[in-house]
């Protein structure tokens, strides 16, 4: 099925309703493997992340309304629950939430249809080819299994993430702090769904920067850090620059996820640590 194609069909659908069998029929026919130009090309548009493309994947006009009630009915929930607990909702929780509070509202069908929609689409057409690691939009965070860093309103997992963590801490410096840590579905959507409106519904250019819903290596352990002080910054290549990213490069026992080279279609992260 070619790009235009699926997006008429991907609309089209959001109508009628989408299921996850048919999603699943969708996700299979559009999977092609990339060559070597390809590879280049998609370096040139990560490297020029936040400008637009011929061959972008656009949400149709006609349901931008929905994706802007839908990103602000899912950020009075933020605001509802407080931005740290908000990390951890499920999408079941969500929808609770959205039911018992007037001042939330429901959600209403379409936006429902919508949300699924976006979360069993293959992020491949939008020129992301990172691994989907949650398959399941209703994906639970065991609470017992994080574990909140001070003063930072973030969690991270317990075992690997935190030892991980830990020892950056003692090895970086006071200065090195978490930026972002565990990511329920819910906060992705939060996430992606801002960004998309920012770029008027292109959603390729939003997937160069944030992970779609269920792509995201916070849920399942992966976190932020940055330097302390250095705000909005920590999430630029300026951080490159600091003398804390310096000191984690020299280490040696970390990993960046997205490297300034890498090919899954996202922009240079160097505040991205890799842990699974």
């Amino acid at each position: 099925m070619e790009r235009r194609e699926f997006i008429k069909t991907a609309g089209s659908s959001l109508a009628v309703g989408l299921t996850s069998s048919v999603a699943t029929e969708i996700i299979a026919t559009t999977t092609r493997p990339q060559n070597d130009m390809h590879i280049k090309d998609q370096l040139y548009k990560v490297s020029h992340f936040n400008q637009n493309f011929a061959d972008d994947f656009l949400l149709p006009e006609k349901y931008l309304d929905v994706m802007v009630t839908t990103y602000h009915r899912i950020n009075r929930i933020k605001r509802y629950v407080g931005y740290g607990h908000f990390n951890l909702i499920t999408f079941d929780e969500m929808i609770r939430y959205s039911r018992r509070n007037h001042s939330i509202g429901n959600f209403t069908r379409n936006e429902q249809k919508f949300l699924d929609m976006i979360f069993h689409e293959n992020a491949y057409e939008y020129g992301f080819y990172g691994k989907k690691v949650l398959s399941q939009m209703t994906h639970q965070i065991i609470k017992r299994k994080v574990v909140k860093i001070p003063r930072s309103g973030h969690y991270i997992y317990r075992g690997e993430a935190e030892k991980l963590f830990s020892r950056l801490r003692k090895d970086v410096g006071s200065d090195l702090i978490l930026t972002s840590g565990i990511r329920g579905i819910v906060k992705q959507f939060h996430l992606f769904l801002a960004k998309a409106i920012k770029t008027g519904g292109n959603f390729s250019r939003a997937s160069r920067s944030i992970a779609p819903p269920g792509y995201s290596y916070h849920g399942i352990g992966d976190f932020d850090v940055g330097k302390r002080g250095f705000g909005h910054r920590n999430f630029s290549s300026e951080f490159a620059n600091t003398e804390e990213f310096k000191k984690l490069i020299e280490l040696g026992y970390i990993s960046i996820r997205y490297t300034s080279q890498n090919k899954f279609g996202v922009r240079f992260e160097p505040w991205h640590i890799k842990v699974t």
